[in-house]
């Protein structure tokens, strides 16, 4: 029970650090040398492009369509992002019905696979993050040690290290639902196999008897009333 509670705060934690990436700014900022004060900062994420002056106010803009976007890889971080949350929010859901410490969700055989579940679906949201972050920051660095690049340069933002600290989180928690569930199931086997021990324990034993087509017959028992009245009747023949 304690270790799903640990599993269950780690993975909704990890859930909610990846929902907040989606609206943070700065998924990548513009690196500027040379200069000591910074007279403007260039930002984006996955929704728009912003500048930002030295008196904190800012100019964006809204990035085109799906359809007309230069670059393919924010279609696909989208899609991780967005399919990263939802997967977090029923996991969730799976989480709070089977853990063992809730009463609901049926029996415990019910609640156990419920919570494997739930484990799969963290693990599947932690690695779709995980590769949205890897492919973003991969575009990103791709771009700044280009020689050939000579368009604005940008480099890591918080929300990429927010997105990686929540994907492991989320992996961690549902590693720690599986594991739970996998020694469960090897308790209650081990009080299966000791309560068929037992019982066969208790089996009484039978007679010693003769092997007739491959089973034992055991062989029928006389009282000695029986055999001396037996004798009794044949004593003379």
């Amino acid at each position: 029970m304690f270790q799903e509670i640990l599993a269950f705060i780690l993975s909704t934690s990890g859930w909610v650090l990846v929902s907040s990436t989606l609206p943070t700014d700065y998924w990548k900022v513009s690196s500027i040398d040379g200069t000591v004060i910074t007279t403007a900062t260039f930002w984006s994420n996955l929704w728009k492009t912003c500048v930002t002056d030295s008196t904190g106010v800012s100019d964006c803009k809204d990035f085109p369509s799906l359809l007309a976007l230069d670059g393919r890889y924010i279609q696909a971080c989208r899609a991780l992002m967005i399919a990263a949350v939802c997967l977090g929010f029923f996991g969730s859901i799976f989480a709070l019905v089977g853990m063992k410490c809730t009463k609901i969700g049926g029996s415990d055989q019910n609640k156990a696979r419920i919570v494997c579940l739930a484990g799969v679906t963290f693990i599947l949201s932690g690695v779709s993050s995980l590769s949205a972050c890897s492919l973003y920051a991969h575009r990103i660095t791709s771009e700044f040690f280009d020689p050939m690049f000579v368009a604005q340069k940008y480099e890591l933002g918080a929300a990429l290290f927010i997105g990686w600290s929540g994907s492991v989180l989320c992996i961690l928690g549902g590693c720690m639902f599986c594991f739970s569930i996998a020694g469960s199931f090897s308790k209650s086997h081990r009080q299966r196999t000791y309560i068929y021990n037992g019982n066969v324990s208790h089996v009484p034993s039978f007679p010693k008897g003769k092997v007739t087509s491959g089973h034992l017959r055991p062989v029928p028992q006389y009282s000695t009333s029986s055999r001396n009245h037996h004798f009794d009747k044949n004593e003379y023949v």
